[in-house]
C-alpha cells in the first residue's frame, strides 16, 4: 500500500480581498464554456450551464451530429461542434473523456486554457496503468503532462452525473452539496471555483493536482452528499492506497 501523501489543503479558495470576477477572467454568464466529452457528466454539466447564462459548445468522440437532440434540449445558447471546434471556443475547457482517449485530446489548441478534468482511473474499463496502480502519479496528472501548458484543475469527478443537476443549489442554500477541487495553478482554480460556485455547489481546495487522488473512486469523499465541511473531513481521511 502507497501511504498517503499528507493531509489535503482545504483552505478556502475565495477571499474578500480577492479581485472581481471579470478582473480575474471568470468565466461569468455569457462567456462560452467548451466540452469534450458529451456522456453523463458532460450533458449534465451542460445543462447547468446553460441554466446559468453561458453558452455552451459540445463536442465527442462520433461527431457533431449525433448531438443534434441534445443541442436541441439546450436551445440557443448551445451548439454541437467537433473537439478542435470546442477546444478553441471555450474560455474553460472540459474534459470528460476516458483515459484511452486522452490521446486523441487538441494539445496546442488547449494551450493556455484552463481546463476541468472530471475523469477517473477505473482498471476495469481502462485497462491497469502501472503508474497509477503504484500510486507514483494521478489520471489529472497524467492529463497534464499531455497537454502541455494548460492549466487542468480536476473537478466533478466524484459526484453521479444525476445528482449534477439534481442537488445544485444557489449559495448559501442550507447543506449546499460540495465539491472537491485539486489543481497546480492558483488563478485556475479560482476560475474553476467560481464556475463551480455558479453551476450550484460550495468549494472546498483539495490542494495540487497530485491530491485528486483524495476524492477519487473508493475514498471516504467519493460519490455521497457533503456540505463543504463534511468533505474536508472525508478528504482529510483519504487513504492511498490507488491513485484515482
Amino acid at each position: 500500500m502507497v501511504l498517503a501523501r499528507g493531509h489535503a489543503r482545504t483552505t478556502p479558495v475565495r477571499s474578500p480581498a480577492q479581485p472581481s470576477h471579470r478582473q480575474r477572467g471568470v468565466p461569468m454568464p455569457d462567456q462560452t464554456i467548451g466540452f469534450i466529452g458529451a456522456g453523463n457528466i458532460g450533458s449534465q454539466l451542460a445543462r447547468l450551464a446553460v441554466r446559468t447564462g453561458h453558452d455552451v459548445v459540445l463536442a465527442n468522440s462520433r461527431g457533431p451530429e449525433t448531438l443534434v437532440d441534445l443541442v436541441a434540449e439546450l436551445g440557443h445558447h448551445a451548439r454541437a461542434a467537433t473537439r478542435s471546434e470546442a477546444a478553441a471556443a471555450g474560455d474553460v475547457v472540459v474534459v470528460s473523456t476516458p483515459l484511452a482517449a486522452v490521446g486523441t485530446l487538441p494539445v496546442d489548441l488547449l494551450a493556455g486554457k484552463v481546463v476541468v478534468d472530471t475523469n477517473n482511473y477505473y482498471p476495469q474499463r481502462d485497462g491497469h496503468v502501472a503508474a497509477l496502480d503504484e500510486g507514483t502519479t494521478t489520471s489529472s496528472e497524467l492529463l497534464a503532462d499531455h497537454l502541455v501548458g494548460a492549466r487542468v484543475v480536476k473537478a466533478f469527478n466524484h459526484i453521479g452525473s444525476r445528482f449534477l443537476t439534481k442537488d445544485a443549489k444557489p449559495a448559501g442554500a442550507e447543506r449546499r452539496r460540495a465539491v472537491a477541487i485539486a489543481g497546480d495553478d492558483a488563478a485556475a482554480k479560482r476560475i474553476v471555483a467560481d464556475l463551480v460556485d455558479q453551476l450550484g455547489f460550495d468549494v472546498v481546495d483539495a490542494g495540487p493536482l497530485a491530491e485528486g487522488w483524495r476524492f477519487g473512486p473508493g475514498t471516504p469523499g467519493y460519490a455521497a452528499r457533503f456540505t463543504a465541511e463534511e468533505l474536508r473531513q472525508k478528504l482529510a481521511e483519504a487513504k492511498r492506497d490507488h491513485a484515482g
